[in-house]
């Protein structure tokens, strides 16, 4: 198990980095301008789920995959820019602003958000490589099972992140609710939602591995 100095410096850096606005966060606050708080926590749910699958990756392994063969990272990216831009599309031909897809319940919707925040964090190879980098950094083959020192990582980086970015979710519905109210608007939050998917694709296509 590992010790509580290790995990509160952990802690301190996960505020560090979730605290500074990123794509996550970016992709968090205009969802939930243009769909409200439900969408918004559906969208954190997905992408959180993504985070604990690269950490299962990097404990078995998996993501040196990206570092060792670079088509293969290359091949994630491209599909997670072209997810994107699918999104970006959706965005931008959608005739209905609360709902993801035509017809749908609530709960419906908050299935289809929560699975986009998914596949894009898991298309993000990125995240793969951030999550490879720095949890080694606090694991320690001395305290226990590699695969729960990570697992709890991600829990203590997950859970940082639901604060940071649940406080986000709060301030970005509340001026989507307040200027939908004032009307004439039309449809900006989904033209600011489908601008913020098709920047997220060219980011992930055009920037280079570092």
């Amino acid at each position: 198990m590992l010790d509580l100095y290790t995990l509160a410096l952990f802690s301190l850096a996960c505020l560090a980095l979730t605290a500074t606005p990123g794509p996550d966060m970016l992709l968090i606050a205009s969802r939930s301008m243009a769909q409200g708080r439900s969408a918004g926590f559906a969208t954190l749910a997905g992408i959180q789920a993504g985070t604990y699958c690269h950490a299962l990756a990097a404990a078995f392994g998996l993501s040196q995959l990206f570092v060792l063969v670079p088509v293969a990272y290359d091949a994630v990216r491209y599909a997670g820019a072209a997810y994107l831009l699918f999104l970006a599309w959706r965005a931008f031909a959608s005739g209905s602003l609360l709902a993801p897809v035509s017809g749908a319940g609530p709960q419906r919707s908050a299935i289809v958000v929560f699975r986009q925040g998914l596949l894009t964090n898991l298309l993000n190879p990125k995240m793969a490589l951030f999550v490879l980098a720095l949890f080694p950094q606090f694991v320690r083959t001395d305290a226990g099972s590699v695969v729960v020192q990570v697992m709890t990582l991600a829990t203590i980086l997950n859970a940082i992140g639901l604060v940071v970015n649940g406080l986000v979710i709060a301030v970005a519905s509340g001026i989507g609710v307040r200027f939908l109210k004032q009307g004439g608007l039309g449809r900006w939050p989904q033209y600011l939602l489908g601008t913020v998917f098709a920047s997220l694709a060219l980011k992930l296509a055009f920037e280079e591995k570092r």
